[in-house]
């Protein structure tokens, strides 16, 4: 069921960065798709009744159901790379702001 609903925030990211001409619209749409995405990838390693792979003394048999720690090692490494990228690219709207007066696509002229 949270498959379903992150592939229902990829497909409304991926809307908004294709209908969108507001600088500020894509870069929201952006991020929208970024949630939905780590949301799917730290579904994956999701395992029912699962354990933390730590072996101690009640669990140590290798047969017991772990969940797999490197998709939520990756979405972690995945949610700061993607706040530098909303930094950065909230940095270059306000530049063009400051440039061009808009954050309209359509209105800015080319120099």
């Amino acid at each position: 069921m949270i498959q379903y609903l992150s592939i229902a925030l990829m497909l409304v990211g991926i809307y908004g960065l294709l209908s969108q001409r507001n600088m500020i619209k894509l870069i929201v749409s952006l991020n929208i798709f970024e949630i939905g995405l780590n949301i799917f990838i730290v579904s994956i390693g999701f395992v029912k009744d699962g354990l933390a792979p730590i072996l101690t003394s009640n669990h140590n048999s290798s047969a017991l159901l772990y969940v797999d720690p490197l998709p939520q090692a990756m979405v972690l490494t995945a949610i700061v790379i993607g706040v530098g990228i909303t930094a950065l690219a909230l940095a270059l709207a306000r530049k063009l702001y400051k440039t061009h007066g808009t954050y309209e696509l359509d209105e800015m002229e080319g120099e």
